[in-house]
């Protein structure tokens, strides 16, 4: 979902929704994430500007003819307004190691465990009613600096979160059929 409404959205379903998330199964039941939530519009602005000098770069520069092929079907280019139309963003960090004072920590199976987390918060969302976005703006280094995450986070994932605006309408892809993803060996 690309168009969001700008009708208000209960804190309480995005907690509830990282509450989800934060129950997943993590190697060693480290938890290696953190989810920061972002509202303020100041801040929204700064993350769009940042993510479309990116996404600018990298449809100009970075990638292939092949993969802008590949994603001419769902007409996305560098520019990114959902971003700040969405009422919140949420950033998922994974946390490459911990932290006890100056020791790191070494922590398992990270980018497994966030993936599963990520995956428990988007159903989450979806269950409450809401709309996302996957966006991976690629490198994401500047998540990090703007919402002044520590040295063992990396931003992986942002999310746009919200109602759909009135009349939006989602790209006509389709999905691969049973058939295609199942395979049982009995």
């Amino acid at each position: 979902m690309r168009h969001f409404s700008s009708e208000p959205v209960p804190l309480s379903l995005i907690e509830t929704a990282i509450r989800c998330a934060a129950s997943a199964p993590s190697g060693a039941n480290q938890q290696p994430w953190t989810f920061v939530v972002v509202s303020d519009a100041a801040i929204k602005s700064r993350i769009r500007a940042a993510a479309e000098a990116e996404e600018r770069e990298s449809y100009e520069h970075r990638m292939t003819e092949e993969w802008l092929q590949a994603l001419r079907p769902l007409g996305t280019d560098w520019r990114k307004p959902f971003l700040e139309d969405a009422p919140y963003l949420i950033v998922v960090f994974r946390q490459d190691y911990g932290l006890e004072g100056d020791r790191k920590v070494k922590h398992y199976y990270v980018q497994e465990s966030v993936g599963i987390a990520a995956g428990f918060l988007l159903a989450a969302l979806h269950l409450a009613g809401l709309a996302t976005l996957t966006h991976t703006p690629s490198p994401m280094a500047f998540l990090g600096e703007i919402l002044q995450r520590p040295k063992n986070e990396r931003a992986c994932l942002l999310i746009p979160v919200g109602y759909p605006s009135p009349g939006a309408e989602v790209p006509s892809i389709g999905k691969k059929g049973l058939s295609e993803v199942l395979i049982l060996k009995s």
